[in-house]
């Protein structure tokens, strides 16, 4: 498992801008997609899912300004 995770990581050093975009643009469509399948079951959860996100978003944001800087 070790080996099949180091080969990705690999391969994710040598994306390129558009890879990245490409990326980006799948997860928010499948979230997208998610959402209208089980937009009920998501609404009730709505509030959950707006601290998990400000928790994460704080996160990242602290390890790229302050850390990696």
């Amino acid at each position: 498992m070790r080996a099949f995770i180091k080969r990705l990581y690999k391969a994710a050093r040598q994306y390129t801008i558009a890879d990245y975009a490409c990326l980006k643009t799948a997860l928010f469509t499948l979230g997208l997609l998610l959402g209208a399948y089980f937009s009920r079951f998501i609404l009730n959860y709505a509030a959950l899912l707006w601290v998990i996100f400000l928790l994460s978003y704080a996160w990242v944001m602290c390890r790229t300004l302050i850390k990696y800087r």
